[in-house]
């Protein structure tokens, strides 16, 4: 079987610490071109755009699109249309009602349009959703919190509209809640913090329910400095679950379950490949509409600016 011959569109840090190592770690998927305006690599063909990349490599089976969501959709809507496959890194557009017709043209065209969420292929995610599948769920409780200076520096998009503010790794803990949970969720209050100085948060506190009045309570921060946060703790009639370290570890009580580091990214590429195959697609928005409802009943709050150093 030919390798899958996958081209990234926007050089960035992501693509650079994570789409090209899994690449080269993945059966069946090659890494064949790079599309990017500022960046190259040695020893791959380069494009300065998306459609250069379409018009000079017709043989490109499928692209990785890593450039800010902002500019995603008419991207994955140009790909698609010229009978790639596409793979979309989160978060997949930088509206929910920009997907719905990229999965019609996936459809009409044949093609496999897939949004990931890299935070579900953490090692403690599916043992998690397996443990709380039929236990009876008290509390749910989300800190995430990091250094945007440290995972984002001097990306000026981020603070955009669209380009989510503290909900692009907030969106992680929503995918991993919306993975392991086994009822519909909603939000039902929240407060967004804006710096004076931006157009997208540097924090929030959201309050979620479901059906049964369970209490999910989330913090996202972007302003913690030293040790980082990104931990999920869930109250079940069974003791208490904690998935930690981003979903790396888990613990049921005082007793570790899984403590793992996982490429995260390899199973994303193995996913891909396996779509693909199986010629389908995989466009779970739920994370995204959780985000959108933060922006739609948030009250604002106004903090101090935030200056790059």
């Amino acid at each position: 079987m030919t390798a899958i011959r996958v081209a990234i569109v926007g050089l960035g840090k992501i693509a650079r610490d994570q789409h090209i190592p899994a690449i080269a770690e993945t059966a069946g998927i090659e890494l064949a071109a790079i599309a990017s305006r500022n960046a190259s690599i040695d020893g791959i063909e380069h494009f300065a755009t998306l459609d250069e990349l379409l018009d000079g490599r017709p043989d490109i089976h499928a692209v990785a699109l890593c450039t800010p969501p902002q500019v995603r959709h008419a991207q994955a809507a140009a790909a698609l249309k010229a009978g790639k496959h596409v793979l979309l890194e989160k978060p997949p557009g930088a509206t929910v009602s920009e997907l719905t017709p990229l999965v019609a043209v996936a459809r009409q065209t044949g093609r496999t349009l897939f949004a990931t969420w890299h935070s579900r292929f953490a090692p403690a995610v599916e043992p998690a959703r397996a443990f709380l599948a039929d236990r009876q769920i008290r509390s749910v409780v989300v800190e995430w919190k990091e250094d945007v200076k440290v995972w984002h520096p001097g990306q000026a998009w981020i603070w955009e509209p669209g380009g989510l503010g503290v909900f692009d790794p907030g969106i992680n803990a929503l995918s991993i809640l919306t993975r392991i949970l086994p009822r519909t969720f909603f939000l039902r209050e929240a407060e967004l913090s804006f710096p004076g100085n931006r157009a997208a948060p540097i924090a929030a506190s959201l309050a979620f329910s479901d059906g049964t009045g369970l209490s999910i309570l989330a913090e996202f921060d972007w302003r913690q400095t030293g040790p980082q946060t990104w931990d999920i703790r869930v109250d079940t009639d069974a003791g208490r679950l904690t998935l930690s370290s981003g979903g790396s570890r888990l613990v049921h009580d005082d007793r570790t379950l899984v403590d793992a580091k996982q490429a995260e990214y390899r199973g994303i590429y193995q996913r891909f490949v396996e779509l693909i195959a199986s010629r389908v697609s995989d466009v779970d928005l739920s994370p995204l509409v959780h985000v959108a409802d933060a922006f739609m009943l948030g009250r604002r709050r106004e903090v101090e600016p935030f200056i790059e150093d």
